[in-house]
């Protein structure tokens, strides 16, 4: 054999045993656990303001609806709880992870059909604080999902885990986006809501299967809120936070801007795509057959390429790439509101978008949970992920007043450009990171 044809089958290896890891039956398990935590998220999201919309709701109203998944960017606030609580019963028989998710997970089935038994015409404030505890429940959940996913499996089985993740996502997406928009825009939207609290099912049943990760004790576990509040605050709180500025040094400021910017272009427009589709002259029914449909096979595509990018490349240069076809994405979006109710040029625009949304979600998983310490998982985590979302919910909550400004085109141009500035910080951090491979 020769060099060459040594090197190319080396190559192919290494493809192979890339690929190779979504065999793990604990990467099968996160494909239901991400179906779980993906489900609320669009019930909150363009699923609500879709109803909104039909409902007659102002767009400037429709976009303020986006601040309800602020709550998400505040879950660090609670995490610690989620980090260290044991839930009475439930966590000696479950173990602390499974304890929370599945506690979490009935919190949502039963804000989904307080939902769905509201009047928007009627009582929209009484919807809009129903919506914030599907979200609170929500972002619960995340953390115990997260800090699951990063404990029960090796480092270099997290860029697996969180392609599945990502699937699971995805398809849950599909579900309370398509499904429930069908089911809206033929029937009602109370029964789409209710559809979708009984397919929190769906975690629910895995919770039960999965096994609890075996994380060794920590000193942390052993305070007691009562009897020390001080010590527990310290070692629950502080600590999380003081031990990452200590690993990362100079550099961890940095680190968190650009976690804070690195998809807030993708988040501005987000909101309102649902809301743009249908003024733009798409009903239900198409948005459920292009935009959710179609657009799950480029995710899932993406979320895929994504997971086998990490395990073979490593993170730097896919985080790089991903945040320049995130904000190019954002400019097909333009295109679609110059030409109109375009099929082919949606099915084009929505390709693209996904693909790019997939790709990028799963190595930026990939990337913040690098990031964590296994001894403040939770915390750690839910930190991140509160940046990742918040400026991107404040700024997205403007977004209908910006539309009724500057129009849709002017919109997707300034969404795009919000981009620019997580692509030189992508830069940055992949310079960060090959230095200290090098060490």
């Amino acid at each position: 054999m020769t060099s060459i044809e040594s090197g190319k089958a080396g190559q192919r290896s290494g493809w192979i045993q890339a690929l190779g890891i979504y065999r793990n039956p604990r990467v099968t398990a996160m494909l239901f656990l991400g179906f779980s935590a993906g489900l609320p998220f669009a019930l909150t999201a363009g699923t609500l303001t879709a109803w909104l919309t039909r409902e007659g709701v102002s767009m400037s109203t429709v976009g303020m609806f986006a601040w309800v998944g602020i709550l998400y960017a505040f879950k660090f606030i609670w995490s610690p709880l989620v980090d260290q609580i044991r839930i009475p019963l439930l966590t000696r028989t479950l173990g602390r992870r499974r304890s929370w998710m599945l506690t979490s997970q009935l919190g949502v089935a039963a804000a989904l059909v307080a939902m769905a038994y509201t009047d928007p015409a009627n009582q929209l404030l009484l919807l809009a604080w129903f919506a914030m505890l599907v979200a609170f429940c929500s972002a619960t959940q995340d953390i115990a999902v997260d800090a699951w996913r990063i404990e029960v499996v090796d480092p270099d089985m997290q860029g697996a885990m969180a392609a599945s993740y990502q699937l699971g996502y995805r398809i849950a997406l599909l579900a309370s986006g398509a499904g429930a928009l069908l089911i809206g825009g033929e029937i009602s939207y109370p029964l789409a809501y209710q559809a979708m609290a009984l397919l929190m099912g769906v975690g629910m049943i895995t919770v039960m299967v999965v096994a609890e990760p075996r994380v060794l004790n920590r000193t942390i576990q052993q305070q007691s809120l009562t009897n020390d509040p001080a010590a527990w605050v310290n070692e629950a709180i502080v600590q999380p936070f003081a031990e990452f500025f200590r690993r990362n040094a100079q550099h961890a400021l940095i680190i968190l801007l650009f976690i804070s910017i690195y998809r807030i272009s993708d988040m501005v427009l987000g909101v309102m795509a649902n809301p743009f589709y249908l003024v733009t002259g798409f009903s239900e029914v198409q948005i459920a057959g292009y935009v959710k449909t179609v657009g799950l096979g480029a995710v899932l595509g993406g979320a895929a390429i994504g997971g086998v990018a990490v395990a073979r490349f490593g993170l730097g240069g896919p985080l790089v790439f991903g945040a320049i076809i995130l904000a190019l994405t954002n400019l097909s979006f333009a295109g679609l509101a110059l030409v109109g109710a375009d099929v082919p040029l949606l099915v084009i625009t929505i390709c693209a978008d996904n693909l790019a949304q997939g790709f990028t979600g799963t190595v930026f998983i990939a990337y913040l949970s690098s990031l964590t310490n296994v001894s403040y998982t939770a915390t750690q985590y839910a930190l991140f992920t509160s940046l990742m979302v918040l400026p991107g919910k404040i700024l997205s909550g403007y977004s209908g007043q910006i539309v009724d400004a500057i129009g849709w085109v002017s919109f997707f141009i300034y969404a795009a450009l919000m981009g620019v500035p997580a692509v030189l910080l992508a830069v940055f951090v992949n310079r960060h990171l090959k230095s200290d491979q090098a060490k």
